[in-house]
């Protein structure tokens, strides 16, 4: 109970700060946005500059833990695509419904979490799975909705587009911008390095209260079942998947296994909302998906944390 409380209850204390916020318009609408934008845009990419560059090789050669994560997203996808595809068939429509079920709130919730739990040792497999969700899954995403919106599979200039996308996406470009530095092995100045934490430093809480803030907006009704299989897809097939891998298949050490499971874990993440909105693919069943999940997630994540702690 004492980890709960210690780890879980104050990230979603300030969830819960944020969504109390709008309901008593102490933050309007416009703090979602503009609060977004402070974390997308500057925090988190400082915080996630900083670790990479101060990281050795050493650190991040965990080989297992990237098969785990990366195939615990792509059986979780494959297998919302298969439930989907019989119901509805268009693939753009299908794919966004697999990247919502395998898509984890890791940037907003698990870093946070993370920090809270396991401690700064934690940051560099949270990264890895930041990076593959918000890199590898949203890209073959967006290439498989371009291929069935086109008409006609133009896969070279689609990989190009998505390609210069994610390298704008500040999320993407700034771990690699500190992976080179490390890679480099040059020393941070001091300067920077004190830029970078203070700046870093507000990305855990403002994520936390952005979230609360786009809770409480009006969530429209969306398809009661598409919604149904992505969340329980993503509190419960993708941790037992992670899991089984995690712990079962690869070898990796304890704190790696357990980060693996933990972001598995972790309720439906913005990104496959965004993307639902901007082709106009039922944005409404993405919206609710992450409403539902986040709020069950209080439950699921705080008994995973309790059981992840007592057997470690």
């Amino acid at each position: 109970m004492s980890v709960i409380i210690n780890a879980v209850f104050p990230l979603f204390a300030l969830i819960l700060i944020g969504y109390l916020s709008a309901l008593k318009g102490l933050l309007g609408r416009g703090a979602v946005d503009s609060l977004n934008k402070f974390v997308v845009w500057m925090a988190l990419p400082a915080l996630l500059f900083q670790a990479m560059a101060k990281i050795s090789w050493e650190e991040i050669n965990q080989p297992g833990y990237v098969a785990a994560s990366a195939l615990s997203i792509a059986i979780v996808f494959c297998v919302s695509c298969l439930l989907d595809g019989r119901r509805r068939g268009r693939l753009a429509d299908v794919s966004i419904e697999g990247l919502a079920a395998s898509y984890s709130n890791a940037g907003f919730m698990g870093i946070p979490l993370c920090l809270m739990l396991f401690g700064e040792a934690s940051l560099p497999a949270v990264i890895i799975a930041t990076l593959l969700t918000a890199c590898v899954l949203f890209a073959f995403s967006i290439i498989l909705i371009e291929v069935d919106l086109q008409g006609s599979p133009h896969l070279l200039p689609t990989l190009g587009k998505v390609g210069l996308s994610l390298l704008r996406n500040p999320l993407v470009a700034s771990p690699l911008l500190g992976a080179a530095v490390a890679a480099l092995q040059w020393p941070l100045p001091y300067a920077v390095e004190q830029f970078t934490s203070l700046l870093g430093a507000a990305a855990s809480p403002c994520a936390l209260i952005t979230i609360g803030l786009f809770l409480a907006q009006k969530q429209p009704a969306g398809n009661a079942g598409a919604i149904g299989r992505i969340v329980a897809l993503k509190l419960l097939l993708h941790p037992a998947v992670a899991f089984v891998l995690a712990y079962w298949v690869f070898d990796m050490p304890e704190l790696w296994a357990a980060t693996a499971v933990l972001l598995a874990a972790l309720p439906v993440g913005t990104g496959p909302f965004m993307l639902a909105k901007l082709y106009e693919r039922e944005p409404a069943v993405t919206s609710r998906a992450i409403l539902i999940s986040t709020a069950l997630s209080v439950l699921t994540v705080s008994l995973l944390t309790a059981w992840l702690t007592g057997n470690s």
